[in-house]
C-alpha cells in the first residue's frame, strides 16, 4: 500500500524552534519549496528551513497558499489571538434550519440510518471518519471529489461502506448534477475551508434553497472565528499549533515534536461530527427541522487539553487476531483484513455492505438516479 506521507512532509528545526511542513498535496508542496527556494530534496529542505525563524517561515508558506505550523506550547496557544478565539467557541455549534414536512424514516433498530442519503464532500481525515460511521449504521453515502484529487495513503481505510464519484463543479453541467444531489441529500458533510463552497456557487443560502430541511455538518481546521478561521490545516499541523506536540515531547522526554498517535484529533472530531449528524437527524425526525453543526480540529484540541496530562502511558499493543473482523474484504486493492470498529452499540451492530473502493469509482448510474428523483 502507498505510504500516508509525502517524502518532504515532516518536522524541521528552524533557527528558533520546530516547524512542520504538510506537503501531501502537490500544490502545498510546491508552495513550501518555492518559499524555501529549493528542489524536492529532504536534505535541501532541512538546510533551507534552518536559515529561517519558525514563525516567519510559517507565515511565508501560509501566504503562498501552503501549509505549515510552528510548534507552540499550550500556554503560548492560549495567549495567541486564534487560541483565544477558538476557546470561546462551542465544541459543536448547532443552529436550527428551516421547517418542512417531517422526515419519513422508520429507524429500524438494526439499521437505523437505512434510507438516509449522505453527501460527503470531505478530505482527510475527520470528515471521512464521520461518514464511514454513518455508513456503518446503514446510511447511503456518496463521496464527491474533483477529478484530479486522490488520497492514496488513507482511502482504503476511510472509504468503507461508501460510493465515490468525480464531479468538476466548474463545469456547468456537472454543477447542475451537484444541485440535484443536494436536493436528494438528507445530510451534507463537508470539510473544505470556510468560503470554499461559496466560491463554487454552493453557499449555505443556496444549499438551503435546494433542500430546506437538509442537515449541514461542516468542519474547519482552526476554528470558525479569529484571524486564522480560513487557514488551511490538518491534524498534524493543529497538534503543533495548539501545544499537543510540545506537551508530548516534554511528557515523554523526547527531543522532537511528539503528537498524539493515529491523527487523534481527526478521529475524535470525526466521531463528534457523526454524533452531531445523529442529533440533528433526531431533531428533524421529531420537529421537521433541518439544521447546521460546525466543528473544528482546534476546538477538539481545546477539549483534549482539558484532560489531565500523563507521562506514564504504556505503548499501544500491536494488533492480534482478536482485533480483526472475521470476514475478508474485497477492496479495490485486493483482499484485506480490517480491524473491528472501535464503537459498539447494543442491539445495533456496525455493518458495512460495500467494501472500500478507489475515489471516482462509482458508476454514473448512481448519479443519474439522483437526477431522476428531482
Amino acid at each position: 500500500m502507498p505510504g500516508p506521507w509525502d517524502p518532504i512532509a515532516g518536522d524541521y528545526m528552524a533557527k528558533d524552534g520546530w516547524i512542520r511542513l504538510h506537503t501531501n498535496a502537490a500544490h502545498h508542496r510546491d508552495a513550501a519549496l518555492k518559499v524555501l527556494g529549493v528542489a524536492a530534496d529532504k536534505d535541501a529542505v532541512t538546510k533551507a528551513v534552518a536559515e529561517w525563524e519558525a514563525e516567519a517561515l510559517e507565515s511565508a508558506i501560509v501566504a503562498a497558499s501552503g501549509c505549515a505550523a510552528t510548534m507552540r506550547s499550550a500556554e503560548a496557544w492560549a495567549q495567541h489571538s486564534q487560541g483565544r478565539a477558538v476557546a470561546s467557541e462551542h465544541l459543536v455549534a448547532h443552529a436550527p434550519g428551516e421547517r418542512s414536512d417531517l422526515l419519513e424514516w422508520g429507524v429500524p433498530r438494526s439499521r437505523p440510518l437505512a434510507g438516509i442519503q449522505v453527501l460527503d464532500i470531505t478530505r482527510v481525515l475527520a470528515g471521512p471518519v464521520a461518514t464511514r460511521f454513518l455508513a456503518g449504521l446503514g446510511a447511503n453515502v456518496l463521496r464527491i471529489d474533483p477529478p484530479t484529487w486522490d488520497e492514496p495513503g488513507v482511502i482504503p481505510e476511510v472509504m468503507l461502506g461508501k460510493r465515490a464519484a468525480y464531479l468538476d463543479i466548474r463545469d456547468i453541467d456537472q454543477k447542475l448534477r451537484s444541485y440535484a444531489l443536494l436536493r436528494t441529500a438528507d445530510i451534507l458533510v463537508h470539510g473544505l475551508r470556510p468560503g470554499a463552497l461559496d466560491r463554487r456557487g454552493l453557499d449555505l443560502f443556496r444549499r438551503r434553497g435546494l433542500k430546506p430541511d437538509m442537515i449541514d455538518v461542516a468542519l474547519d481546521a482552526y476554528g470558525w472565528s479569529g484571524p486564522w478561521a480560513s487557514r488551511r490545516g490538518f491534524d498534524s499541523l493543529v497538534q503543533m499549533s495548539t501545544g499537543i506536540a510540545e506537551a508530548g515531547m516534554r511528557l515523554q522526554d523526547r527531543d522532537k515534536p511528539t503528537p498524539l498517535p493515529v491523527q487523534a484529533l481527526d478521529h475524535a472530531t470525526g466521531y463528534l461530527m457523526a454524533a452531531a449528524s445523529l442529533r440533528a437527524l433526531s431533531h428533524r425526525l421529531t420537529k421537521g427541522e433541518g439544521g447546521t453543526a460546525r466543528l473544528s480540529l482546534a476546538r477538539t484540541a481545546t477539549l483534549v487539553h482539558s484532560y489531565p496530562a500523563r507521562g506514564d502511558a504504556q505503548p499501544i499493543a500491536p494488533a492480534n487476531d482478536a482485533d480483526y473482523a472475521a470476514a475478508l474484504e474485497q477492496t479495490s486493492w485486493g483482499l484485506a483484513r480490517r480491524l473491528k470498529p472501535p464503537v459498539e452499540i447494543d442491539g445495533t451492530p456496525l455493518l458495512w455492505t460495500l467494501p472500500a473502493t478507489k475515489l471516482g469509482s462509482a458508476s454514473s448510474a448512481w448519479i443519474e438516479t439522483a437526477l431522476a428523483e428531482v
